[in-house]
């Protein structure tokens, strides 16, 4: 892949393009301490396994959060000389310059996180708060210069909330370096604390292009009520869930309720997007902290990241991907109005979107349900319609069906009762 590629906000505002105007779909994998944690090799490997799933973004932060100023990298160097933000130290940045030119070679954009925000704002974790509104500038500005050129989508913030002034006046700041020395090239966003969207701290700051969602680490989170209402704001900027359900996560963080499973990334997956999301993060338990034999366990993490890149809602997501870049793309909308009836809630929730122009709909049915369904909105008299699974991306046809206000559909049978996608498209 030769040259870098940048992008911007589409001309309706709801997605993200190439700046030729080509759809983007932002499918993110969430690799934390990819920066602090992994050696050259391990990241090669990493990278290229994302790379073969058709992720398109991954997700790591500059300053990490598991003790990232303090703890050295895999080569024995930390980021900041005496922990000064404007002195960053140069060994350590020439990693990240390799695993950031990895990424590319990969046709990757790496979302970087300049710092975990435990950075200026403690709360929990260690820290220590090093930032001043000044010293973030400054850190911005060496940031802008020297990834301007690179595949980068700014994430600010790092899953802490803006409590203060002084917090606000923090990332105002640092963003405001990047932007000045990285020449407005890339997009940038805010990651929030979890339970939370961009749109509750920054959503009125010039430097954001588009919003980001922690919907949470529980079961059936509902992932599309935040997408909804970020949907819903003025000026209208794209939003995404940004870190829902890990995958292998104890679910609301105890083990005793279980763990979080390829079903509930597919859940929050295609919740999110039919909900209106321009993309979607996945997230694995093991692989955000690079867990390895002889590292202290975060939340009761059960295997190492190299076997949990095996796992299979890594290698689901990409379905998702598949099934809308192979429809029109900028022209989807939310509408629950096309389910006839109750759309019910918790893990029986339907969830449905469908092209504005009325050449498709789509309904994501999580637990094997029959749908009566309105194609009324469709274009023509007649559709092909189609089950589409999410777990093999594979279609399962239905045939011709009239576009009548309530259609009846009836899914493949599965002995475990899993879920599909209804597909409808116009002919």
């Amino acid at each position: 892949m030769s040259g870098y590629s940048y992008l911007q906000v589409s001309d309706n505002k709801r997605f993200l393009t190439y700046t030729d105007g080509t759809p983007f779909f932002f499918l993110a994998d969430t690799a934390w301490e990819l920066f602090h944690r992994c050696n050259r090799e391990e990241a090669d490997l990493y990278l290229q396994d994302r790379a073969d799933k058709k992720f398109t973004v991954i997700q790591a932060v500059a300053l990490a959060e598991l003790d990232g100023l303090r703890d050295a990298n895999s080569y024995g160097d930390l980021p900041l000389i005496d922990e000064d933000p404007s002195r960053p130290n140069e060994a350590y940045f020439k990693h990240v310059d390799y695993i950031v030119d990895k990424a590319h070679e990969l046709g990757l954009f790496i979302g970087l996180l300049p710092t975990w925000g435990d950075k200026f704002n403690v709360k929990w974790g260690k820290g220590p708060e090093v930032f001043t509104p000044e010293n973030a500038r400054a850190y911005g500005e060496f940031l802008g210069a020297r990834y301007g050129g690179k595949n980068i989508i700014w994430i600010m913030g790092g899953d802490r909330d803006l409590e203060t002034d002084m917090h606000v006046e923090i990332v105002r700041a640092m963003a405001e370096g990047i932007r000045a020395t990285d020449g407005g090239k890339h997009l940038m966003t805010f990651h929030p604390q979890g339970g939370k969207s961009s749109s509750m701290y920054v959503h009125a700051e010039s430097w954001l292009d588009f919003h980001m969602i922690q919907s949470g680490h529980h079961r059936y989170c509902p992932t599309q009520d935040f997408v909804a209402r970020d949907y819903l704001h003025k000026p209208t900027r794209p939003t995404l869930d940004g870190e829902p359900g890990y995958e292998d996560h104890p679910n609301h963080f105890n083990p005793r309720r279980g763990w979080l499973d390829q079903r509930d990334v597919r859940y929050s997956l295609y919740q999110s997007l039919f909900a209106g999301g321009c993309g979607y993060t996945y997230g694995c338990h093991d692989i955000w902290q690079m867990h390895a034999p002889g590292r202290a366990p975060i939340s009761w993490v059960r295997r190492s990241w190299q076997e949990a890149l095996a796992l299979p809602g890594s290698s689901q997501v990409q379905h998702a991907r598949a099934l809308l870049e192979a429809r029109s793309y900028t022209t989807r909308i939310p509408d629950q109005s096309v389910i006839v009836g109750t759309a019910f809630s918790g893990e029986e929730r339907l969830a449905a979107t469908r092209c504005a122009e009325g050449n498709y709909i789509l309904v994501y049915a999580p637990c094997e349900q029959w749908l009566d369904i309105n194609l009324s909105s469709l274009k023509s008299a007649k559709a092909k319609a189609s089950w589409y699974d999410p777990r093999m991306g594979a279609y399962h046809e239905i045939g011709e069906v009239e576009c009548g206000e309530k259609v009846t559909f009836e899914p493949p049978f599965d002995a475990a009762g899993r879920d599909w996608v209804l597909v409808v498209d116009a002919i």
